[in-house]
């Protein structure tokens, strides 16, 4: 069961409130998807503000109940987040487990991480949400917390037992976690030294980065049509026959809409690779209907890591999905981008098919331009 929750009194021009959930809980059902579930009915609600026993109010609570019961579903999923206690009344109400969009984001990240770090990034953004919960589910620390005077049984002493394993869960995986991220700094040093133009792909999730990049660098870095298909970042070599000479190009985590700060905190270190570039392709899906929503959460999200200033290049993909009429009649044009507290910054946009290669040859020549100007203005620092 999907459940998204409108508040306030005024709309947007979209009919969907300021920082509101996404109408037609569409996102979040390609997120349930992504998690292995099958969403069987969706609930939307309407509010003032949230019910702070149950989040949706009593009446709402029943009706979903009832809906759960004809639908027969396992779980009920919310657009929004929703605190411990309201998580609690509502399993206690809808005899369900339920779950916030938050701990299904954090599912599929568990699920997708393949390298180490990405792995130890994950677990320290698992515990720091399970340490707000205290909600004894979870099986990896139910298997490791057993026999040590444990009496068993709810009560005070049990969730310091909890509280104290969980606190030194996340000590050892930030210890771990530092180790790995001095490696990889190291290894960034080094390409930096040897003067390598660092190009990083980032886009709203589902963009199609993945499939570009294998596209580019002839790779086969793990492409779907899912949610989150890519956690860990991929670095390959790009040559380029114009310029003689060779990127560095790197795949990284897809944004997406509220995406948790505790995990844009935990990533920090896989979207170093998108902060530590000389330039951004930011891949938009030229397909998606809220195309301009996805621009600017990824947008807002480079701002939060320290990422904004970079040089962008926006590469509009899958235009093998759009009609004869929707496509533009040139493969590059320049837009002006207003970004928040800056004047308008021009930038080159190029519209490609990573899945047919059309538009990838115009892309090259932007990336040799780049690389170019780099240079230029490298020499002319150096010369001041």
């Amino acid at each position: 069961m999907l459940v998204g929750v409108e508040f306030g009194r005024t709309a947007g021009h979209n009919g969907q409130h300021p920082g509101s959930f996404d109408p037609t809980l569409d996102e979040l059902a390609l997120l349930a998807e992504s998690a292995g579930d099958t969403p069987v009915a969706k609930v939307v609600a309407r509010r003032q503000a949230p019910d702070a026993a149950l989040f949706v109010g009593s009446g709402k609570a029943d009706e979903i109940k009832l809906l759960v019961q004809t639908h027969q579903a396992h779980t009920v999923l919310f657009d929004q987040s929703i605190s411990p206690a309201q998580q609690r009344n509502l399993e206690r109400v809808l005899g369900v487990p339920v779950a916030d969009r938050t701990a299904l984001i954090l599912e599929i990240f568990a699920r997708r991480a393949k390298s180490h770090e990405g792995k130890l990034q994950v677990e320290l953004a698992r515990l720091q949400y399970l340490a707000t919960r205290l909600v004894r589910r979870w099986s990896h620390l139910e298997r490791q917390s057993g026999g040590i005077g444990m009496r068993g049984g709810p009560g005070e002493a049990q969730i310091e037992l909890d509280r104290r394993m969980i606190d030194d869960r996340i000590k050892v995986t930030k210890e771990r976690l530092k180790k790995v991220q001095k490696q990889r700094s190291t290894q960034q040093r080094a390409r930096a030294r040897n003067g390598v133009f660092r190009v990083s792909l980032v886009g709203y999730t589902n963009a199609g980065k993945s499939t570009l990049f294998n596209a580019l660098v002839k790779a086969r870095s793990y492409a779907a049509d899912q949610l989150f298909a890519t956690l860990d970042t991929t670095t390959r070599s790009m040559y380029l026959e114009q310029a003689g000479a060779s990127v560095s190009l790197s795949d990284t985590v897809g944004f997406i809409r509220d995406l948790p700060h505790k995990l844009v905190a935990a990533f920090q270190a896989t979207l170093q690779e998108a902060i530590d570039a000389d330039l951004l392709l930011h891949v938009v899906d030229a397909a998606s209907p809220v195309l301009e929503e996805q621009l600017a959460e990824v947008e807002r999200v480079l701002e939060e890591i320290g990422a904004s200033h970079i040089p962008q290049i926006l590469v509009y993909n899958k235009q093998d999905l759009l009609d004869e009429d929707q496509r533009p009649r040139q493969p590059l044009d320049w837009i002006e981008r207003h970004e928040p507290g800056k004047v308008g910054v021009r930038m080159p946009r190029v519209f490609v098919s990573a899945q047919d290669g059309s538009g990838l040859d115009v892309l090259r020549e932007q990336l040799v331009a780049a690389m170019q100007a780099d240079n230029t203005e490298t020499q002319s620092t150096i010369q001041a």
